[in-house]
């Protein structure tokens, strides 16, 4: 890292933040809060506390562009997310959001700015603008973190990534209509001049970049390994060369160029997305510990208890007014609309074109515009601080979380899926059978399992398959290219970790003519347990079963009575976790909890022996045992 006499080499600065991000994460991950929180955190410690972090010394003018690129990647790869199709129950509510509601927050928070604070009206009128933006940087974290229901999802990430441009838009003519006033040129007519410049800009080149990124792709005149390159690329040209025809338009462009390439037709983005996703995890942490850096402390805690008052406004005024007004009429319950108006957090495009308006203002001789930066950090902390640490709690209380993935979805309806199903079911695991052949999906169904019936690959099932509380899936069909094929589509929606197959060797086929194992799923159950072995075991009259275990009786123990009759595959936590028990994993089942496992046919004949000879045992000792005289 750095300090004001450079003793540390920038290399070993840019180290130290990459280092400091991960640990953020990771706590992050551990506790199950938003990464935000601990990223502004330890950007504030190294940087004013302690001094190790000088972003403007580091960096110098080269701050603010590399800011600015960074947030237009990072909002490109969240409008990649964004499909016309999940607007159908939403969209409404989403538009009147971003425009009737973003209205509202800024005449209310300019409103408390001005009687609170102190500043202008200018001034207030900017500030308002400038946190009218939630943002994706800190909504999707939190979303994460929170497992609300799809349609509170929905909401949330749309209005995120579409009020970020819209909010710079926002706080571009408040500033022009300032500069404009203090140059002694019609207010009015500028802040029209440039509302439609950008728009007309933003909108022409967003559509333009997103146009031929997807004929590019559409075309092939990229090569697939440079699709991802080609992307990062005309992302950054188009937003540079929008931002320079018109100031602050780029966010604009980049926003359409990703909606558009979300809703194109016949291209595949899934490595773009991908690449994009692991991009901005590491933009917005190095972005947020480097502008939390430059915060003044002093300016900050100089504000009191008037930035705390006008925090509480924003939180239990502007936003629940804005978002009960845009709900009217939608299809929200109150329990969604209030988790909505719950959470609204402050994120990384406040903070940069707050940082660059301030420090504009303050070279036109606003002496007050460096209270603006401190004032809207206080609004990122307060918000994210807030609201991470109450969201969850609030979403249990209304009763509006997804239930944990601690489910199931089994890929085929066979005999084998169908045994193994119904043990799940009794056992109360959440499952989903989806297979294609409606003969499997009926016997399915006859045995109660809930089931889909469809080409996991195919659009319609895609779209419509619900994987709520299902964390873990399993393979199991007797062609093993297909399970591969399925294990690598679902890895989007399955941790690496949670994929599981059942293998299936081809009888006499070389090395040439088998499938690499990193295309496939872990595998389930002991080395060499093939679908074609418990599929022959089944038939033979095999069938799941379930046991606790227990301080007396180990899994060690099992193994041991075990043998080679009984085959575990799958265990239960006391908390009804679901575990898969595979060579590739350390997993050695404990006390309390459930082992689901196959048993064959020998071992219920070793079993009913064991039985008989207890039974001749027992006997024995009472007709050993004497007979006592009746008590007189």
């Amino acid at each position: 890292m750095i300090n004001p006499d450079n003793l540390i080499p920038p290399a070993l600065t840019l180290a130290g933040i990459a280092l400091v991000s991960l640990i953020c994460q990771l706590m992050a991950w551990r506790l199950r809060l938003p990464a935000i929180l601990f990223l502004l955190l330890s950007g504030i410690l190294f940087g004013p506390v302690l001094g190790l972090i000088s972003p403007d010394e580091f960096l110098g003018d080269l701050l603010f562009p590399i800011v600015s690129l960074c947030v237009a990647l990072i909002l490109f790869e969240g409008s990649l997310t964004l499909k016309f199709d999940q607007l159908k129950e939403t969209g409404g509510m989403v538009r009147r959001l971003v425009t009737i509601g973003a209205l509202i927050t800024w005449g209310v928070i300019s409103v408390a700015c001005y009687w609170l604070i102190g500043l202008d009206v200018a001034l207030s009128a900017l500030f308002g603008a400038l946190v009218v933006v939630t943002g994706p940087t800190v909504v999707v974290p939190m979303l994460r973190t929170l497992r609300a229901t799809p349609r509170i999802s929905k909401v949330l990430r749309w209005e995120g990534i579409l009020i970020d441009p819209i909010g710079a838009l926002l706080a571009v003519l408040v500033y022009g209509w300032i500069m404009s006033q203090a140059a002694g040129h019609n207010a009015f007519l500028a802040s029209l001049a440039i509302f439609v410049q950008v728009i007309g800009i933003g909108t022409i080149a967003g559509i333009a970049g997103g146009h031929l990124m997807a004929t590019a792709m559409r075309r092939h005149w990229i090569p697939e390994y440079l699709e991802v390159l080609a992307a990062l690329t005309l992302v950054l040209v188009m937003f540079s060369l929008s931002n320079h025809i018109v100031h602050e338009s780029g966010l604009l462009t980049v926003t359409i160029m990703g909606i558009w390439l979300a809703n194109a037709k016949g291209i595949d983005i899934e490595e773009i997305l991908v690449f994009k996703e692991h991009l901005s995890v590491l933009l917005i942490s190095g972005l947020f510990i480097l502008l939390a850096a430059r915060l003044d402390l002093d300016a900050l805690l100089a504000l009191g208890l008037p930035a705390l008052a006008l925090l509480l406004v924003i939180q239990f005024v502007a936003r629940p007014l804005a978002v009960w007004i845009s709900s009217i009429g939608s299809e929200l319950t109150w329990q969604e609309r209030t988790m909505v108006a719950w959470v609204g957090p402050r994120g990384i495009v406040a903070a940069a074109v707050s940082a660059f308006f301030a420090l504009r203002l303050e070279q036109a001789g606003y002496e007050d515009a460096a209270l603006i930066s401190a004032l809207t950090f206080a609004v990122i902390i307060g918000t994210v601080v807030f609201q991470s640490a109450t969201a969850r709690t609030v979403a249990g209380l209304l009763k509006v979380t997804e239930p944990e993935r601690r489910g199931i979805l089994l890929i085929g309806a066979n005999q084998v899926s169908r045994a193994l199903g119904e043990v799940l079911q009794r056992l109360e695991v959440p499952l989903l059978v989806v297979d294609t052949h409606w003969d499997s999906i009926r016997q399915a169904r006859m045995k109660g399992l809930r089931t889909m019936r469809g080409n996991p690959l195919s659009a319609t099932v895609d779209s419509n398959l619900d994987l709520t509380g299902l964390g873990t899936l399993l393979t199991l069909t007797p062609e093993r290219e297909w399970n591969a094929l399925l294990n690598q589509h679902f890895r989007r929606d399955f941790q690496a970790h949670r994929i599981f197959t059942v293998r299936n060797e081809r009888a006499g086929a070389n090395q040439r003519m088998q499938i690499s194992s990193k295309h496939e799923g872990l595998p389930l159950g002991q080395e060499g347990l093939t679908f074609s072995k418990l599929s022959s075991l089944i038939s033979q009259g095999a069938h799941f079963k379930a046991t606790t275990l227990s301080e007396g009786f180990s899994y060690e123990k099992w193994l041991e009575d075990a043998g080679k009759t009984r085959f575990a595959l799958l265990a239960l936590t006391p908390e009804k976790r679901l575990r898969v028990l595979s060579p590739g994993l350390e997993l050695v089942p404990e006390a309390g909890w459930t082992l689901i496992y196959l048993a064959t046919g020998q071992d219920e004949k070793s079993a009913e022996a064991a039985a008989v000879v207890k039974r001749e045992h027992a006997q024995t000792e009472k007709d050993a045992k004497p007979e006592l005289p009746d008590a007189v």
